[in-house]
């Protein structure tokens, strides 16, 4: 692995920095529980001078109307990104722990060729569109739509896939013409500090444009949310925090983008390879320890082809196995922290507790680092807690369904509405079942949605707004009717 870049620094004001009163805390590697660097712990202080800086940069600069300064700017860093490549993902793997075959997909390639998409659509959108003339109330006017940048926008990121979360943040936030604070979570806030490097001396975003502070207290970066400095807040993470953010955010009534938790279910109808479906539902259910929103953690399965299902989830999961994830056979790492691991563990508590079996896994791992291992729960309805939570973990609960009518009350059945699959012998079949699920993204016989041009987001408790695509990046936009006499 290349050696790991220095002590991360806050990027405020175009200026890399520590913390204004020079307080840090560790940062740990969860393969290994060793510490491998440091972060500024930020302080309100820092918030308050980035937000400040950004509020400056949109209000005072050309950052907002010069769209060529801002393509010019993105691509300076894209080809940083493609350049510090390696080094990129050697830091993600040893914070993060996230297996390097996902460095060609959502760890890494994928986000930067997302910010590469996402520049050549600010290039080419029309941000003024022509309405025509009409005579409202008599009076003949040519109206004019136009497309602005919300302003200042508090981007808060979670821990699990930082560079893809944060590109898909900053990317269109930026491209719109917006300015932008960037809070890392606490655990992993070293490649978002990298992006803050990389952003001053790779690039000529104006000073304050783009500003990384990396507090190690959410009661800190509270501020994001009730600053009237603050336009928009983007926010990825737990329903519950998107809730508390929702509600700070509501004095100023600021725009505000979640993207939330998920308990996505994969279904097999009975003319579907039951077998093929539990093996790839198992497979997904340990990319990266389980820790992504959308994953599929319910595999409904008709009430005759259970036992087969349970067996074969279990097989691929003990096939897959937890490896470091610097191993390139690696699929399932390590979970990101001890509180992770120890919150894992407690739901293998409540699956006994609520009479499930585990058809392999059920435990923590005794070594050095955060390891659990990879879970099929059996025996479980929908009703319960390990089918109705977001885990985020390798755990999966395969339920029984008895035809598609129950297949899609089932999957409905959730708090949450972020992804899901179906599959069966009949793509009509499908197509209808899929038509019918109330969630934001679903796979039909192993189609992939995940990519830039492709919104992203939830129904329900998963959220409010979309992330990529064409959706994602009019987030970032206001709407403007400008009417003058004919």
């Amino acid at each position: 692995m290349s050696a790991l870049p220095p002590p991360a620094q806050q990027l405020i004001d175009g200026k890399l920095v520590g913390a204004s009163d020079g307080a840090s805390y560790p940062i740990w590697n969860p393969a290994t529980g060793e510490e491998i660097g440091t972060a500024p712990d930020g302080t309100v202080a820092d918030l308050d001078a980035a937000v400040a800086a950004a509020r400056r940069a949109f209000d005072e600069t050309a950052w907002s109307t010069d769209r060529a300064l801002r393509v010019r700017c993105l691509r300076q860093l894209h080809a940083a990104l493609l350049d510090d490549a390696e080094a990129f993902k050697a830091l993600t793997t040893a914070e993060v722990g996230m297996p390097g075959f996902m460095m060609g997909a959502a760890g890494f390639d994928v986000p930067v060729d997302g910010l590469q998409w996402v520049t050549d659509l600010a290039e080419a959108y029309e941000f003024e569109s022509d309405l025509g003339v009409a005579s409202p109330m008599g009076i003949a006017s040519r109206r004019t739509v136009r497309r602005e940048p919300v302003g200042v926008v508090g981007a808060i990121t979670p821990w699990n896939v930082p560079t893809q979360i944060n590109l898909a943040k900053i990317g269109p936030a930026l491209a719109a013409g917006c300015t932008v604070v960037l809070k890392p979570a606490p655990d992993t806030p070293w490649v978002a500090a990298e992006l803050g490097r990389l952003v001053a001396e790779h690039t000529d975003i104006p000073p304050g444009v783009f500003n990384v502070v990396t507090p190690r207290s959410n009661d800190v970066a509270s501020v994001l949310a009730t600053d009237p400095r603050v336009d928009m807040v983007s926010f990825t993470g737990s329903t519950g925090v998107g809730r508390a953010i929702m509600a700070a955010a509501a004095p100023t009534l600021k725009k505000v983008f979640l993207e939330l938790g998920g308990k996505s279910a994969a279904i097999a109808l009975d003319d579907a390879d039951v077998a093929a479906v539990a093996g790839a539902t198992a497979f997904a259910a340990c990319i990266h320890a389980g820790q992504g929103c959308a994953i599929t953690t319910r595999l409904i399965v008709p009430r005759d082809r259970y036992e087969e299902a349970v067996e074969v989830a279990a097989a691929t999961m003990e096939s897959i196995g937890a490896k470091d994830p610097a191993d390139p056979g690696a699929i399932c790492g390590p979970v990101i922290s001890p509180v992770q691991r120890e919150r894992v563990a407690s739901y293998f508590d409540v699956a006994l507790a609520e009479g499930g079996r585990f058809a392999t896994g059920g435990a923590v791992i005794d070594r050095p680092g955060n390891w659990v291992q990879p879970t099929v729960v059996a025996g479980l309805d929908n009703s319960s807690r390990l089918a109705q939570e977001e885990i985020f973990g390798p755990v999966l609960v395969v339920i029984a369904h008895d035809g598609d009518d129950d297949a899609v009350r089932l999957a409905n059945d959730s708090a949450y509405g972020l992804s899901g699959s179906v599959d069966s012998a009949s793509l009509d079949r499908a197509r209808a079942v899929a038509a019918r699920i109330r969630t934001g993204t679903l796979a039909v016989n192993g189609g992939v949605w995940f990519s830039p041009d492709a919104p992203f987001g939830g129904y329900k408790q998963s959220g409010i707004g979309r992330e990529m695509g064409v959706a994602g990046f009019e987030e970032y936009l206001e709407t403007k009717t400008i009417a003058e006499p004919a």
